[in-house]
């Protein structure tokens, strides 16, 4: 993932690009509490629900996506944190995620497999 991340004064900015194509992000943050959360919007596709705290220089929480696709949805954990160099200018960032998928079934299903 290529991710370029922005804290000022409580908002918390981004943009990149991963396996799924280009994205931002909007959302806020609280330094007391270590808490934060926004939406990773990919364009003309899908957004992302993000809900994590800091904890030293990683950020691990949960996402969700919101719009479920057929009845599925689509949930996980993440975490984030900087790549080896250390540097702030140009600093590599890195994510792993974890998916859960919860299948949903319609209440017509039964009638369908008659």
């Amino acid at each position: 993932m290529e991710l370029d991340m922005h804290f000022v004064n409580g908002s918390l900015h981004a943009s990149g690009r991963d396996l799924v194509g280009a994205f931002f992000f909007k959302g806020k943050y609280d330094l007391a509490s270590g808490k934060c959360h926004w939406t990773k919007t990919y364009p003309g596709k899908h957004e992302v629900l993000y809900q994590g705290y800091q904890e030293g220089k990683s950020i691990w929480g949960a996402w969700e996506i919101a719009e479920s696709f057929f009845g599925i949805a689509l949930k996980g954990g993440f975490k984030i944190w900087p790549g080896e160099t250390g540097a702030r200018e140009g600093e590599e960032l890195h994510e792993e995620v974890e998916v859960e998928i919860e299948l949903v079934v319609p209440a017509m299903a039964p009638r369908l497999a008659r």
